[in-house]
């Protein structure tokens, strides 16, 4: 008997562009994925249960208005839908709580850490404690980039991963945190999950290893579930040895790292 895909939401719509990029990494990786308007959230709050992993993909969430991704976080944190009283952000928690799944890529990154979806420590989801501000650089960074796993983190995404070779393209990825206090447990909890480094693999906060100035080079975070992720930069735009930027030049693996990241969500949720 064939075994059933989960399903998997991959949102789409208002300024967001790496939908069908996403997509197609959740069915490479064993999901059956379906692209779901945004709007459809606020309209339709039970959808996302019909659902074992959501998506939030990059681009520029309602042109970034206040900041990036900004406009949307408020409307979750505070806006209530009229059939429950409820707001959106309490049903992603509700998501959470039934063991399902959760990534951010990039400006879905910057959503979730100002919804306050991410670190969340100790389970504190709707406190922002951290945020993703502007390059050090003050300009849009597109490049490639080396990341250090954190093997400690107790993140469902990187199991069994060292270093990673992914692009990133984003003006706003410095990460920084509220405190040296949230830092300190971000480390001790296992929460920071991907730094920036250099060819070698070791960690760097020297430019252009480190694209944006991002404190601790952080680069990717967890909650304390390990199955709420966002990182900045893009999984789904390395899926294949063809979009690695030398593959004519180099000796590259048919499966690209960004497709170990998806692959470890589809066989979380299977064993789960």
């Amino acid at each position: 008997m064939k075994r059933q895909r989960p399903k998997s939401l991959v949102v789409f719509g208002n300024g967001i562009n790496c939908e069908n990029e996403t997509a197609h990494a959740n069915r490479l990786a064993g999901f059956e994925p379906e692209l779901v308007h945004i709007d459809e959230f606020v309209d339709r709050p039970g959808l996302i249960h019909g659902y074992s992993f959501i998506n939030f993909p990059g681009g520029f969430l309602d042109g970034d208005d206040l900041g990036s991704a900004k406009a949307q976080a408020v409307k979750w944190k505070y806006q209530k839908m009229a059939d429950t009283g409820r707001r959106f952000l309490d049903e992603l928690v509700k998501f959470v709580d039934e063991g399902k799944v959760i990534m951010g890529i990039c400006n879905g990154f910057q959503l979730l850490v100002k919804t306050g979806l991410l670190p969340a420590l100790g389970k504190t989801y709707g406190k922002q404690s951290a945020t993703l501000t502007a390059n050090d650089l003050g300009r849009f960074e597109d490049r490639w980039v080396y990341l250090k796993a954190n093997r400690f983190s107790h993140c469902i995404f990187t199991n069994d991963m060292d270093k990673i070779y992914l692009p990133v393209r984003h003006g706003e990825g410095k990460c920084i945190v509220d405190s040296t206090e949230t830092l300190s447990a971000m480390k001790k909890g296992g929460n920071i999950v991907l730094q920036y480094a250099d060819a070698a693999g070791e960690v760097s906060m020297g430019y252009p290893d480190n694209p944006n100035g991002s404190t601790e080079a952080i680069a990717a975070m967890c909650d304390d579930t390990g199955r709420v992720f966002g990182l900045m930069p893009h999984p789904e735009a390395f899926v294949h040895r063809t979009q690695h930027p030398r593959w004519t030049r180099e000796e590259v693996p048919t499966e690209g790292d960004g497709l170990k990241i998806f692959r470890n969500a589809c066989k979380y949720i299977s064993e789960s």
